[in-house]
């Protein structure tokens, strides 16, 4: 049974390093997130409007609950300059309980910035 505290990840990508920051910082600073990961530059080849492109762009992953990940997804359209950002949500189905419970009382609080 899928409960709103079980953790999901949510991964997109960003066009540059900036924008990247302001997601990330946007995210947590709201308490939607508990961490976003930026990872290293890397180029994604795809078909958008019969052609296809390719762009480099700044991956993201996003460490929240399932509870939160609406909230997520609704702000990721506000602050993602693309017209249909890449927003995938996967489970995690295990990992250091620690960790999961930092990322649950992350996203409970309400956001202190």
């Amino acid at each position: 049974m899928l409960r709103d505290d079980d953790v999901v990840l949510i991964v997109s990508n960003a066009p540059d390093t900036a924008i990247a920051r302001q997601i990330a910082q946007g995210l947590v600073g709201q308490g939607l997130a508990a961490c976003v990961n930026l990872g290293a530059p890397i180029v994604s080849v795809y078909r958008w409007q019969g052609a296809v492109e390719q762009a480099e762009e700044i991956p993201l992953t996003i460490k929240t609950t399932r509870g939160a990940q609406e909230a997520v997804v609704q702000a990721l359209g506000r602050l993602h300059p693309y017209e249909v950002p890449e927003i995938i949500v996967l489970p995690v189905t295990g990992g250091l309980t620690a960790y999961l419970d930092w990322v649950r009382e992350q996203t409970r609080q309400p956001a202190s910035d």
